[in-house]
């Protein structure tokens, strides 16, 4: 099967979140079962091309027309690259906003990418089945079944559309159909119309032929109001072609034992050299490298600094969590309020906690390793995959019962020896204060820590059975797609 992604980011190229790690490493599993996959990514500062596929595709716009080309990526570990090149939209310092705010033409900018997704999957890579990731690809979709809905090259093409985080919608004024060059029939309920804006998303939802997300968790929680983001009635609608399909893991990439980032190697039946890895971190974060110190529980942060995260639960008991005989490394970027949060609590707590304001990929492996517990508070967490990242490197997890992290994270029971980690419930503070007070105890019983770090250590959340799955939804999708142009052409 010829298999075409579309995403707006993907390791090895682009990175600000976990979507980047599953557009590497989902295709690369596919390929390893036989498939044949290419990838649509835009050209940001400091991508690579090898060549040119085409030096100009003609775009509509509103009032116009652009001229991006294709680039070649040739292939990385049999999975080809190819990047919508616009210097104007693409060439900037980040992927999506600046300085925590939307880039204000980000609906040209992803209008133009799918515009030019479809055109590759035509002209260029004649896919089996587009596969699209989140708003920014969202038009694939919608172009495909309105614009193209009587082309013969691309009416049998199913879509997929993958939902990585429902609160992000792509949300814009009513005017900018007219400005993207897109049907003022697409301003309806039962299209991209939400409360008299146009919501790219919302598009997605309704003209895909299947959709997907990433936990089977997080596919009922997106059908209730709480976790639905105004789109729940939609979901709840399309529920029938709606799949929960956890997130796997890139264990080459991700692995104690064949890690390049890291201080030391080590393996569940070795691990002398996490103690390395802790000191390494402590040093990279300029904290107490003491006896003291390196005794002290160390807890690890990696993410987006983003409302969902749950870092205003931190804010609410800060002073009771840093009263605590523990330190912190936090690694992360975003909106600035939860930046300065991290900033003002290093200087509060000076040798306590270690921050650092960035997206930096070899510390974040280095705060997988170094770490005794990694948090996750999240208010949702579609899927997650620190928390899987850590399981693997014998870092337990402490996380919020929402999304993927209640699929993947057992919480642990004393009695038993069974569990992976700690979880709870309650969107609070004091919920989040109980739940790390619970972890510290336990890391005092360095028997029952050792048990918990064996027990996440042999977890395997590796991409084989879930793209096995993707496979089976690809199928499906072809099979009814076919059958239904057929239908058209009769």
């Amino acid at each position: 099967m010829k298999i075409l992604f579309v995403a707006s980011e993907g390791l090895p190229f682009s990175k600000t979140g976990g979507l980047a790690d599953v557009v590497e490493a989902l295709p690369k599993a596919l390929v390893t079962m036989g498939h044949e996959v290419s990838v649509v990514l835009p050209r940001y500062r400091n991508t690579k091309a090898s060549a040119v596929v085409l030096p100009s595709l003609t775009i509509p716009t509103g009032d116009g027309l652009r001229f991006p080309a294709v680039a070649d990526g040739t292939a990385v570990a049999g999975v080809r690259y190819f990047f919508v090149d616009d210097p104007d939209y693409f060439d900037r310092d980040q992927l999506y906003s600046v300085q925590g705010k939307d880039y204000p033409d980000n609906a040209e900018r992803f209008a133009e990418f799918s515009r030019a997704a479809v055109e590759i999957a035509k002209h260029v890579y004649p896919a089996d089945v587009i596969h699209c990731h989140d708003w920014q690809s969202a038009l694939v979709p919608v172009l495909l079944r309105t614009l193209y809905e009587s082309d013969p090259v691309l009416r049998g093409v199913p879509v997929v559309f993958t939902i990585h985080n429902m609160g992000y919608h792509g949300l814009y004024p009513r005017e900018a159909l007219k400005r993207l060059g897109l049907p003022e029939k697409l301003f309806h309920m039962d299209a991209m119309e939400f409360y008299g804006k146009v919501n790219f998303l919302k598009g997605a939802l309704v003209f895909a032929d299947y959709l997907t997300t990433v936990s089977r968790k997080y596919a009922q929680e997106i059908q209730t109001p709480e976790y639905g983001h105004g789109l729940e009635g939609v979901i709840h609608q399309r529920a029938e072609h709606l799949f929960g399909i956890l997130n796997g893991v890139d264990y080459s990439a991700w692995s104690p034992e064949t890690d390049t980032f890291i201080a030391a190697r080590y393996s569940p039946k070795d691990l002398s050299g996490k103690r390395v890895c802790k000191r390494d971190l402590l040093v990279q974060f300029g904290l107490p490298v003491d006896t003291l110190g390196i005794a002290r529980p160390l807890i690890g942060i990696v993410s987006r600094f983003a409302d969902q995260k749950g870092f205003d639960l931190i804010a609410q008991v800060a002073n009771e969590l840093l009263s605590e005989d523990l330190s912190i490394v936090a690694l992360g970027a975003g909106e600035p309020k939860h930046e300065q949060l991290f900033r003002e609590l290093a200087a509060r707590f000076p040798g306590k906690i270690g921050v650092k304001i960035a997206y930096d990929n070899a510390v974040a492996h280095k705060i997988e390793a170094g770490s005794d517990m990694f948090l996750m508070p999240s208010r949702y967490e579609p899927c997650g995959l620190n928390q899987i990242y850590s399981l693997k490197y014998g870092t337990v997890p402490v996380v919020r019962a929402t999304g993927g992290l209640d699929d993947t994270i057992e919480p642990f029971d004393p009695r038993t020896g069974y569990g992976t980690g700690f979880k709870f419930e309650a969107y609070s503070g004091q919920a989040l204060l109980a739940c790390l007070r619970q972890a510290l105890s336990t890391f005092q019983n360095e028997r029952a820590w050792r048990q918990i770090q064996a027990n996440g250590m042999a977890k395997d959340f590796s991409w084989h059975a879930s793209a096995a799955e993707y496979v089976r939804l690809y199928e499906s999708a072809r099979k009814a797609r076919n059958q239904m142009a057929a239908g058209t052409s009769n």
